[in-house]
């Protein structure tokens, strides 16, 4: 079945206008009681996280409280961490105040460099041999940039570059972090391997049922958590999936989500 922008990228504000119901939020049980404090104070360690951004932005680009959360926790847990992006044309510029297309091109990896402070590497020139793991901060640009799921649905097609590293990590054990959107992202990079993943877009069901049509699992999650899969090594969290959540509750799932990565790394390099 395919999904449009309209269907599932519909306006944050309106999906997460909602409650969110606390008794979906299945998530396994050591989800639910991992400790907050941060992972340097757990372990001794120095991994190295790549974190791709699509833009800058959450309308067309990645959405930035998310991105900089991703890296805050990442920080935090006493890794470091290098940004990268695809060094091509984004799909389009919005005006975020009253949401019309503008008129003008950007680049993606020169959009991305807003928020990472200059600092970017291309795409292109990154391979998983030097990173233990990867995450993916949301936004439309995800969706747009990084694939286009926001206009095809199951049917997306995903950046090469994008594809290639998700499937190097997939396939070196190393594990994946995916936020907001990106979860779909995961899944349609992957779908030719046929992996039994569980992820999550959230609490609305017709999003985690759109994320099903790409031949996942998908489970009900709540801002303030994450869904961990263990056997894949992927973890997922809605983020603003839910668009009435407040930064506060972002950081939780979000940090949640980095120090499961994380987590996951450590017990890669000791097993």
């Amino acid at each position: 079945m395919p999904v449009c922008a309209s269907l599932l990228l519909k306006d944050f504000a309106k999906r997460g206008s909602e409650a969110q119901p606390g008794s979906e939020a299945t998530t396994t049980a050591s989800e639910a009681t991992m400790p907050r404090k941060p992972l340097a104070t757990m372990y001794s360690m120095n991994q190295k996280i790549l974190v791709v951004l699509a833009g800058c932005g959450a309308k067309d680009g990645a959405e930035i409280h998310e991105s900089v959360l991703t890296l805050l926790a990442i920080d935090k847990a006493g890794c470091s961490y290098h940004c990268a992006a695809p060094n091509k044309k984004q799909h389009h510029v919005l005006n975020f105040i009253d949401d019309t297309e503008m008129p003008e091109e950007r680049n993606v990896m020169i959009e991305s460099a807003r928020i990472s402070r200059g600092k970017i590497f291309d795409l292109s020139q990154i391979t998983m041999k030097d990173y233990d793991a990867v995450i993916f901060p949301g936004g439309f640009g995800v969706a747009k940039n990084l694939c286009s799921f926001a206009f095809d649905g199951a049917d997306a097609s995903v950046d090469p570059e994008v594809k290639r590293i998700i499937n190097e990590a997939y396939d070196a054990r190393k594990p994946i972090g995916a936020i907001c959107v990106a979860p779909a992202l995961i899944a349609l990079a992957l779908a030719e391997k046929n992996p039994n993943i569980t992820l999550t877009l959230g609490t609305d069901a017709d999003a985690n049922a759109n994320l099903e049509t790409i031949g996942v699992k998908s489970r009900s999650c709540p801002t303030t958590s994450f869904v961990r899969d263990d056997e894949n090594l992927i973890v997922s969290s809605p983020a603003y999936m839910h668009g009435n959540s407040s930064i506060s509750e972002l950081e939780q799932g979000i940090s949640q989500c980095v120090n499961a990565v994380i987590e996951m790394t450590q017990k890669k390099v000791t097993s």
